[in-house]
């Protein structure tokens, strides 16, 4: 399965964007790659629906525009041979940007004047994949870890076979050719010296990801390669104990269980922060007030129900306004100004919602 996680740089940028023709395709996708076709198929229906909604109102030279991003893609076999679980497209007359997820997202077809973000939102607020490094001394794996779907084993090239050749030595138990170096303090530097090398073939892996690593090993493996690596999404908990003794489909489970416990736990310190805000009046749930403290720039966090939907406006001054014939979602007005000003923006289910709010926000400061 191949993942393209969107930067938080990626979202702030989308969330900008102003154009009359910009398109979002949201599209539901199989990860197996002998599905590729049928990805296909579907992606031509929905792209057909774009372009359909696009002559509507569009001049000629913006349709023809955006049909070649779309065909280029569709005309890519080798771009629908390696999907994730959903994919997103974000295309105007002059650019296209698309993001393989790891979520279910259902399919959707939006034309308007900016691009559909809540279900992107979604995808970074809680993944539901990870990535999982089994290390011990006779070998290092990187196992492929999404919701549903069997562990995958990645492939890593260059990944040391063992401890002992990765420092060149028969054993790392015994003494170094100098002489200096035995026993344990010998035996951890060496450890420190083959952890540095699994990080080091990883790195090229991990670049540009933000999906959680999970670390299966033993100590004082797992301390050295915690305290060395580059990554910065590195998960707190561990999968304890050897895992040489661990399947990929063992460890992929231990780290369903640990993604669940750090979403559980997120959510709860929301929770927390959020009511212990409320009594300074520096929390928020009405909808007109989380506008002018989005328009402010006073929100640091925001929370959004990922399936609501609210029709209006926002001006420039943070007054929204209702309009059930308008095309915009207010929530997702508030959730981009919020984004264009450095707050954390999530979008969860209705349930895990503070107070079952359509959105509620972690305040700077009173508004």
């Amino acid at each position: 399965m191949h993942i393209d996680m969107p930067t938080r740089y990626d979202l702030e940028r989308l969330a900008a964007v102003r154009d009359p023709h910009s398109v979002t395709i949201y599209l539901s996708t199989s990860s197996v790659p002998a599905d590729s076709e049928k990805n296909q198929t579907k992606a031509r229906s929905l792209f057909g629906s774009a372009i359909k909604q696009l002559q509507e109102g569009s001049g000629k030279e913006s349709v023809a525009a955006i049909e070649a991003f779309l065909n280029e893609l569709l005309e890519a076999p080798e771009f629908w041979f390696d999907m994730g679980r959903s994919l997103a497209i974000f295309a105007t007359p002059t650019s296209v940007l698309e993001f393989r997820l790891p979520n279910d997202l259902e399919d959707q077809v939006s034309v308007t004047d900016r691009f559909a973000i809540t279900p992107l939102l979604r995808a970074i607020t809680f993944p539901n994949a990870a990535l999982v490094l089994a290390i011990s001394q006779n070998g290092a794996r990187l196992i492929e870890v999404s919701a549903d779907r069997p562990a995958e084993e990645v492939t890593v090239p260059g990944m040391p076979a063992d401890a002992a050749s990765a420092v060149g030595l028969d054993s790392i138990g015994g003494r170094s050719p100098s002489g200096r170096l035995q026993g344990d303090e010998g035996r951890k530097v060496r450890l420190t010296q083959y952890a540095r090398s699994v990080d080091h073939v990883l790195r090229p892996m991990l670049n540009g990801q933000s999906l959680p690593l999970v670390i299966a090993a033993a100590e004082p493996l797992r301390s050295i390669y915690r305290n060395l690596t580059g990554y910065a999404h590195v998960a707190a908990e561990v999968i304890e104990g050897n895992p040489d003794e661990l399947t990929a489909t063992q460890l992929a489970d231990a780290a369903r269980g640990v993604l669940d416990r750090i979403y559980a736990a997120d959510l709860v310190a929301l929770q927390t922060t959020f009511e212990e805000r409320r009594t300074n009046s520096r929390a928020a749930t009405d909808l007109s007030d989380l506008a002018r403290a989005a328009a402010f720039g006073a929100v640091e966090t925001l929370v959004v129900d990922m399936d609501a939907a609210v029709n209006g406006s926002v001006g420039d001054d943070g007054v929204l306004t209702l309009d059930a014939d308008a095309g915009n979602n207010v929530i997702e007005e508030i959730a981009r100004r919020a984004l264009g000003t450095g707050a954390r923006v999530l979008a969860v289910r209705q349930s895990d919602m503070p107070e079952k709010a359509q959105a509620a926000g972690i305040l700077r400061y009173a508004v």
